[in-house]
């Protein structure tokens, strides 16, 4: 592997990070380095800005059986390395701009959905829970999930800390603070206001897991000891877990990921009649184009 492009990636990964997402971070260097062993085959530097070489590099992918959405990120990543050291941006060249159109019309935009978790669906999900520790865990993710439209890696960094309790009318109120979103890293922070079934159910995990501090979602182990944090990943195995055993079809299933919570909440949305400005309020989007691939295909009748 070339020393200096290596090292030079390294460097960067640390004088960047806190500033950037994690999966952002995790993205330049995976791409980054296939970049530099695509150089290397070549005996090209990469740190140079050949527009030739990113050419070459976008039509290896494109006959690797990536998706384009794929290749975009790749050749995102090359941009923002180069930029981040004030080398010259080989990605802007027309060369590059000609590859990335022939790889749209050979591969298509097209970026398969998540399949949506709807209200019904999510009650043949919650159907499949019992009252175990893991089942309490479930129910209290699966609810706050759609009530609140969080990404996977929103749910997973909520804390004990960020619930505020208050009473009105005899009644518990909660509302719990998001701190930080993908589109609100600068962490002014929004409040989560849970629907009743969900406070109750979040109230039960922290009282059956016994929580006092730390993240409020956890994983579970076999053997029944619960850790201190629950992976993103993890996420989509529970989704997908609860879904298998709610019986749905084997397709659905494979099409279930970590975002069909929102997706199907949004959906929910849209047939209730909310509109556009509410649902990406609801859901902190901020790009109109992503919320109409969540919503493309629905039925409205």
């Amino acid at each position: 592997m070339n020393p200096t492009a290596n090292q030079l990636l390294n460097e960067t990964l640390i004088r960047i990070e806190g500033a950037y997402a994690p999966s952002t971070i995790r993205a330049y260097k995976s791409n980054f380095l296939k970049f530099i062993h695509f150089c290397e085959e070549s005996k090209s530097n990469p740190l140079l800005g050949s527009p030739d070489d990113v050419a070459g590099f976008i039509a290896s992918l494109a006959k690797s059986g990536l998706k384009s959405s794929s290749i975009r990120i790749a050749v995102a990543a090359i941009s923002s390395i180069h930029k981040l050291n004030l080398l010259t941006d080989p990605t802007q060249h027309p060369n590059v701009k000609i590859e990335l159109r022939r790889m749209h019309r050979t591969l298509g935009r097209y970026s398969a959905q998540a399949f949506g978790i709807t209200a019904p669906i999510l009650e043949k999900m919650l159907g499949a829970t019992d009252d175990s520790l893991r089942g309490t865990r479930d129910r209290a993710l699966l609810l706050l999930a759609y009530d609140s439209m969080c990404r996977r890696s929103e749910l997973v960094s909520l804390k004990i800390s960020d619930i505020n309790l208050s009473e009105a009318d005899n009644t518990t109120e909660m509302k719990i603070r998001l701190r930080k979103s993908k589109t609100d890293q600068e962490l002014q922070g929004r409040w989560i206001f849970p629907s009743k079934r969900s406070i109750e159910a979040i109230n039960v995990w922290i009282e059956q897991a016994k929580l006092t501090n730390g993240f409020l979602f956890r994983g579970i182990t076999n053997a029944i000891e619960i850790t201190n944090e629950l992976n993103c990943n993890q996420i989509n195995r529970i989704y997908k877990r609860l879904a298998k055993n709610a019986k749905l079809l084997k397709e659905t299933i494979e099409n279930i990921s970590g975002h069909s919570m929102r997706v199907g909440a949004a959906q929910d949305l849209l047939k209730s009649g909310a509109s556009m400005p509410v649902i990406m309020n609801r859901g902190r989007w901020s790009k109109t184009d992503t919320v109409m691939r969540y919503l493309e295909g629905i039925n409205l009748n």
